[in-house]
């Protein structure tokens, strides 16, 4: 416990405030569902599918444009303006009687989410500084992620068997609103302003270079393809399949969130110690088939009970597959690259989703739920499938490798590929000026960076 993150209390504030906003935004999903279905009827996966397509929208395109201007804001204030916002937004959900009200208002709370998330994960590893004390903080948040989706859920199958949904709305307004009131409560280091070279456009573009030009990354991209259509036939087409297909009341809708919320937890519980026996590889790759597998025996009309099974299983598969992504990210790259790459992950796994969503919507809206079964039990399988051709069997971190003789000029330490003579004017490291580099063969850990510009073969 003495190395725990919680051990500060700021953390701890900040992680209440994180599973109190979380815990009330999965009140919201369950309601948005009910809430689509009761203007909507049969035609409720198509409008949820859409309005979740709103909120990947936001998030990939929106959310790299609010990040790369909010930082000229304090940040105590700017994370409880966003919460006092997102509360707002809320409340108004439960009077809307038009689908494009419920469009409107979930693209604006997820551009004042988009604003907020990035700031709140940036602020984290300012406060908690140690490289050991902050990968606990990283799994923590996970827990909290798979906290909200067996909780969340839960609860909200108790309160609607004895309310009406709308009561899940103003609970989530409140949950925001206790968010705000503890993150008001403690004092937030300042943010730093970051020059035009280190700018976000060239941060993004650099960080998407180096995802790109890794196989093990662009397995996992595959494999994140694979989770969100997976995901999206869970998260839109549930309502239905529960309220038209089996005929089911609104208690069952919950408990079928919590059956992925279930699985989910169970594997974010017990990778660690799986991790010590199996490579991240094998593990991702198996969740992946584990989802398609769910996805196909969803052509069999499960009953509720079965449906249950199903959805547990892709909570299993998707959590196998997610769980692990922080360490190969952190393995992928340079620590001072890691801000790029991680924004690169964030933005093409919700570029992902927003394929997914409304395709899963508009699949089962249009063509049935079992040709949503099978379309994006398909793509799941064929993601997985390309996950495992990408990525080597044998993915070694040292790497033999040449490097040509070349001159440029970017922010270095001196270090394996930086030993030259210097005049005195170039400053304390890291520092800046134009450089040249021997022609050399050599092998260590190999990532993309300035000076590994392709993978080698």
């Amino acid at each position: 416990m003495l190395n725990s993150p919680l051990t500060d209390p700021r953390y701890q504030r900040l992680f209440c405030a994180q599973v109190t906003s979380l815990f009330g935004t999965g009140l919201t999903t369950i309601a948005l569902a009910l809430l689509a279905h009761e203007i909507a009827g049969g035609e409720a996966g198509a409008v949820l599918g859409t309005a979740l397509a709103l909120k990947m929208l936001a998030y990939v395109a929106i959310a790299p444009v609010i990040g790369a201007y909010i930082q000229r804001f304090p940040r105590r204030k700017l994370l409880v303006a966003l919460d006092i916002l997102r509360a707002a937004v809320v409340c108004v959900l439960p009077f809307v009687d038009q689908v494009w009200q419920i469009y409107l208002l979930v693209f604006l709370l997820n551009v004042f989410s988009a604003g907020f998330t990035p700031v709140f994960q940036a602020t984290i590893p300012d406060i908690i500084k140690d490289k050991d004390r902050y990968t606990k903080a990283l799994s923590y948040s996970r827990l909290a992620y798979d906290l909200e989706n067996l909780l969340s859920p839960i609860l909200a199958a108790a309160l609607i068997s004895v309310t009406s949904f709308g009561v899940l709305f103003q609970l989530n307004a409140l949950t925001f609103m206790a968010s705000a009131l503890l993150v008001l409560s403690i004092r937030l280091p300042d943010q730093k302003l970051q020059n035009a070279v280190t700018g976000f456009w060239r941060r993004l573009t650099y960080g998407v270079a180096i995802y790109l030009k890794t196989p093990r990354l662009r397995a996992m991209f595959a494999l994140c393809m694979a989770v969100a259509a997976a995901g999206s036939m869970q998260i839109v087409n549930t309502v239905v399949y529960v309220r038209t297909v089996l005929q089911l009341d609104e208690v069952w809708v919950a408990l079928a969130f919590a059956a992925a919320g279930a699985g989910s937890m169970l594997v974010a519980l017990t990778l660690p110690h799986v991790l010590l026996k199996v490579a991240e590889r094998n593990l991702m790759v198996c969740g992946g088939f584990l989802m398609s597998a769910g996805l196909f025996l969803g052509l069999l009309e499960p009953s509720i009970t079965g449906l249950l099974c199903l959805w547990f299983l892709l909570g299993v598969g998707s959590s196998a597959v997610l769980t692990p992504v922080g360490r190969l990210l952190t393995a992928s790259c340079r620590e001072t690259d890691r801000p790029a790459v991680f924004a690169a992950q964030f933005a093409l796994s919700h570029a992902c989703w927003l394929i997914a969503y409304p395709l899963s919507g508009w699949l089962g809206g249009l063509s049935g739920i079992q040709s949503a079964f099978f379309v994006l039990g398909v793509i799941t399988l064929l993601s997985t499938v390309t996950a495992v051709l990408i990525w080597p069997r044998l993915d070694e971190s040292e790497l033999v490798h040449y490097h040509a003789a070349h001159a440029h000029q970017h922010m270095h330490f001196h270090d394996e590929h930086h030993q030259h003579q210097h005049e005195g004017w170039e400053g304390p490291e890291p520092h800046s000026h134009p450089h040249q580099h021997s022609g050399v063969k050599h092998r260590h850990v190999f990532v993309i960076d300035d000076h590994h510009l392709q993978w080698p073969k």
